[in-house]
Formats: C-alpha cells, sequence, structure tokens
C-alpha cells in the first residue's frame, strides 16, 4: 500500500477512544519499536495500547529530510524488531532512491502488517495530571479537533527533529540574508549563485558541504570543534568501540543527571567515506573554527578575516522535544528530564523511548523492548506514588 493510501486508511479508523492504557506519543523508530513490544504482550492497538503521530504520514522524522538524501551515506537506518517478517530489511533497500521514500513505505508496510493503528496526524499539546491518578493526554487532531485520552501509562517517542538548535552568537539577528536550520533544507538547487556558510560538524553539514559544490558560488564550512574522519562506514559503525562506548555512556550520564544530551557525533566522529576524504582532498570539506561575530553581509572571525554570505545554515543539531510533558514539572535544573533505562525519575508513569542513548541508533536496537518490559511491570501492580518534587 503506497504511503498516501496508508494515511488515506488510517484517517478512516476509528475516533481516538477516550481511555488507554498506554498511550505512544510519535511513531518513529522509537514509538512503533515500543507499540511493536506491547501488541505482542497483548495490548489491543487503537484500543488498550493508542499511538499519536503528529505527521502527516509514515516515516518518522526521514519523510521530512532533503530529496537527495539516499540510505547509506548518513547513520545507517536499524530495521525495526520484526520487519524481517515482511522480506524487508534497510540493509538490502535501493540506494538509489530518496531515503524519506523508503523508509516511508517500509513503515507505512510495517504499520499495516502488525496492526498498530496509528492514528495521524495528531499533535500533543500537553500532559498533565488527572485526579483519579491517571495521565491526560491533550492534542489537536487534523490541527483543528481539540481532546483528550487518559492513560495509565505515557511513552514519550517525539525524537528531536522539531527542535533544531540555533546557538546564539553577537549580531545574529542582524545578518540581511536567509538563514536555516536542517529541517528546514529541501534541495541544493535554492542555492545556486549564492554565497553559503554551513556551520555544524555532523553528518547532515557534510552532506550540504558535499550538495552545494558546484552548485552555490561559495561554500564555506564552520566547525565549533575540530572534526576527524574515522573508519569507512557510517559513525557509529565504524568509530572505534573505545569510542562508541564513551558516547553511549556520556548519554547515559546526561539522562539520569537530567542534563543536556551530548552529540553522539562527538564521540564517534565522521565516516571516513571515499567521497569524504576526496572531498578534503579537493579542499572542499575544511572546516574552519567557529565565526565570532555576525554582520549583515557575513560573519567574521577571530582573526578578523571576513567572510560574505547570502546563506546560513545553521545544521547545528537538535535538543529533546519534551515541552508538551512541561506540566508534570520533570525537568531537573539542568534542564533535562531525568531518566534511567527509559523511565522518568520523577514521574514512574512516563516513559522516553529514543532519549538519551536510544536517540542514537547506537542505543536503537535494545530501546523499544526495554521501554515496553518496563511498561509492562508499570501496569501490573498498582502504579506507585510519585517521588516528592526537589526544591
Amino acid at each position: 500500500m503506497p504511503v498516501a493510501d496508508a494515511r488515506e486508511a488510517a484517517d478512516a479508523r476509528a475516533a481516538i477512544p477516550p481511555r488507554a492504557r498506554v498511550v505512544v506519543v510519535g511513531a518513529g523508530q522509537a514509538g512503533l519499536s515500543v507499540a511493536y513490544h506491547l501488541a505482542r504482550h497483548g495490548l489491543v492497538p487503537g484500543e488498550d495500547l493508542v499511538v499519536l503521530d503528529r505527521s502527516p504520514s509514515t516515516g518518522g522524522a526521514w519523510q521530512f529530510r532533503w530529496e537527495s538524501l539516499r540510505l547509506g551515506t548518513a547513520h545507517r537506518v536499524n530495521d525495526l524488531p520484526g520487519m524481517r517478517e515482511l522480506g524487508l530489511s534497510f540493509d538490502t533497500a535501493d540506494q538509489t532512491r530518496a531515503a524519506r521514500d523508503v523508509v516511508g513505505e517500509y513503515y507505512a508496510a510495517y504499520e499495516r502488517h502488525f496492526g498498530l493503528h496509528v492514528f495521524r496526524p495528531v499533535a500533543v499539546t500537553g500532559v498533565r495530571d488527572r485526579a483519579d491518578g491517571r495521565l491526560d493526554v491533550r492534542y489537536l487532531q487534523d490541527g483543528a479537533l481539540r481532546s483528550s485520552v487518559s492513560t495509565d501509562v505515557l511513552v514519550n517517542a517525539t525524537g528531536t527533529w522539531g527542535a533544531p538548535i540555533r546557538p546564539w552568537v553577537p549580531g545574529i539577528d542582524t545578518f540581511h540574508g536567509r538563514q536555516l536550520s536542517t529541517p528546514e533544507y529541501r534541495a541544493a538547487r535554492e542555492f545556486a549563485g549564492q554565497r553559503v556558510i554551513v556551520v555544524g560538524g555532523g553528518t547532515s553539514a557534510v552532506g550540504f558541504v558535499l550538495e552545494l559544490e558546484g552548485i552555490a558560488a561559495s561554500t564555506t564550512w564552520v566547525t565549533r570543534r575540530p572534526v576527524s574522519f574515522e573508519g569507512d562506514e557510517p559513525p557509529e559503525a565504524s568509530a572505534s568501540i573505545e569510542g562508541r562506548l564513551a558516547a553511549v555512556a556520556q548519554q547515559n550520564e546526561a539522562a539520569a543527571a537530567g542534563a543536556v544530551l551530548p552529540s553522539i557525533i562527538s564521540g564517534t566522529g565522521l565516516p571516513s567515506t571515499a567521497r569524504n576524504l576526496d572531498a578534503a582532498a579537493r579542499g572542499v570539506l575544511v572546516a574552519r573554527p567557529m565565526f565570532t561575530q555576525v554582520e549583515p553581509q557575513g560573519v567574521r572571525f577571530a582573526d578578523g578575516s571576513f567572510e560574505p554570505a547570502d546563506v546560513i545554515i545553521w545544521a547545528t543539531g537538535f535538543r529533546s522535544e519534551l515541552g508538551h510533558l512541561d506540566p508534570l514539572r520533570l525537568r531537573e535544573p539542568g534542564g533535562g528530564v531525568a531518566a534511567v533505562e527509559g523511565r522518568a525519575l520523577r514521574d514512574p508513569r512516563v516513559f522516553l523511548a529514543g532519549y538519551g542513548p536510544q536517540a542514537s541508533t547506537i542505543g536503537a536496537n535494545r530501546a523499544g523492548r526495554l521501554v515496553a518490559n518496563q511498561v509492562l511491570a508499570a501496569l501490573s501492580p498498582p502504579a506507585p506514588a510519585r517521588p516528592a518534587l526537589s526544591t
């Protein structure tokens, strides 16, 4: 079934029930993985188990990625649990097609095969306590209809795509040209003949620099810290074991402390593919240190040099989308939500899938089963009392 047909089928289903045992927010890799394991243990999708996704179609954040992105040129896309049952695997997918189309079609087939009954487009606007000890999940459906569903347990799997980080730099508001973040990038042809500065040390920034070569009038790559190219596979496969373990450990520590989550790339490096190494040798993938000032016509570096620009692309990472959880007061002084093995420390009814080490494909394989098992355990006994909030 094409993606559009899957969306129409979802729209034709019964209304979202007013009550559920588990609500999963987000139908990307983490959300679908959790839903799969919960359904296998007897929760009925669309009834006991309600999956809400704000996106118009299947594929999670992949459906919004730029048209030239192909599988195998960025982070590896792990198969969802049980996907081989459909005869599908991203390892053997067509790498000549747009990644967003392949992922969208595979996810649509997956949802249909396992009957996961994802409701979309549904945007969760807030989660609040109820007097009966349950959670009230409020949402907008089709952008207009406001309603809610109550639940015993909430699994938040909203990811990061909707919350790009744009760091503050002196003068950033004075720039006369165009500024955009990674989710706004569509195609290199939009920047034909323009002077472009790409900021960021991750795979997205590298991809933009390579695509813009020969199309933009000039491309300047800028990073906050020195970059390294390691191995010959995507970062999570190519980095050393020590680097991968260190990156996951840093994510674990930050999640447990409720601190801002560090970048996985900082611990794994960038892939030293033939294309990347060739571009570096030609002087295309050579990063300059971060500029210190944005001016109306370009940027100024610490050494006083000036680079004129028409466009600044901020490929500077993302933060977890957790704003709808704010009514539950889960945040720590460090700005994040403290979680251990995916469970929020301040509220045992709330689980975070795809958060911390799970946010990378390094930890994605085990995230769905891990969270699902904890959710099932939480549903069995009476809900424990909420821990007191620190002042």
